[in-house]
């Protein structure tokens, strides 16, 4: 008898769970990014706000990889600068939208009846308001639009599909065994709560926000193209396609920065399909 014949056989489901490339992509594809938000001089030696008129969309060369923008700067640089931007409010939209749905969508899965149908309409009608829209007129009102207040204000418009998920995940939880019988042994509502259905309720939560963080990457970049976004002195991806407006057939260089959102976008939605599919997967 071989070595191999004497070796079970190994599922091809638990063949995905310990090699998935497309999770080994978008590890990959995030990991870079992040390294550049965090240590951008990796990446590039140049300073992104030492611009030369005389530079100005000068196309891609051996000393400038990316060329130059309309103010003369170094595009490696302001796009390797711009990532810590754009993935800052992504984080910060998250961490809010996340932080709103585990407390409405807890109360209202756990308490049900008349708190659950209010908190109910109004997820309902918040869902109703566009974020592009919803974010215009906000951030057009706004005096200052820094990272602070792009996330402050994608976050307020956001968290609806968060809290439906999460409030479904609690009603699936709240009727399992050991839940009912940590409320029979006379645990408060917070206890349960904290020990007993939210670790088992946050994993669809997990996987959508991995999913949206893609969708607050692209929502800034597609605001601030708008000129409803970030402000300069802000360096962000999205700022720099605002410049590219109506000069792209000069310098198509100027689009780099949009691979990088389409990049970032792509690893998000990656990671939270691989979530999602691990989710259903047996454990053992």
């Amino acid at each position: 008898m071989t070595l191999d014949a004497a070796l079970p056989p190994v599922s091809e489901p638990a063949r995905r769970r310990h090699a998935s490339p497309r999770a080994a992509l978008a590890v990959t594809i995030l990991a870079v990014l992040a390294l550049m938000a965090l240590f951008p001089r990796l990446f590039t030696r140049d300073d992104p706000e030492e611009c030369l008129l005389s530079n100005s969309l000068e196309p891609p060369s051996a000393g400038h990889l990316f060329g130059h923008d309309l103010q003369g700067c170094d595009m490696l640089a302001v796009t390797v600068y711009g990532a810590r931007t754009s993935l800052l409010v992504a984080v910060l939209v998250i961490l809010g939208t996340s932080a709103v749905a585990i407390v409405l969508g807890s109360l209202s899965g756990w308490f049900g009846g008349r708190v659950d149908a209010m908190l109910s309409r109004l997820t309902e009608v918040w869902a109703g308001i566009p974020l592009a829209l919803g974010g215009i007129v906000v951030l057009s009102a706004s005096e200052r639009r820094g990272p602070l207040q792009m996330a402050l204000v994608l976050a307020l418009f956001s968290w609806p599909p968060m809290a439906r998920v999460l409030r479904t995940s609690v009603l699936a939880e709240r009727d399992r065994d050991h839940v009912l019988a940590a409320r029979a042994l006379g645990a408060s509502t917070l206890r349960v709560l904290r020990r007993h259905v939210l670790p088992g309720s946050v994993r669809p939560l997990l996987v959508l926000a991995s999913t949206y963080a893609g969708v607050v990457v692209a929502a800034e970049a597609t605001l601030t193209f708008a000129g409803a976004g970030l402000a300069r002195p802000t360096q962000s991806w999205g700022l720099q396609l605002a410049d590219a407006e109506g000069r792209l057939a000069q310098a198509p260089h100027l689009l780099i920065p949009g691979l990088f959102v389409v990049a970032a976008v792509a690893g998000f939605v990656l990671l939270g399909e691989e979530l999602r599919e691990r989710g259903g997967r047996p454990t053992h």
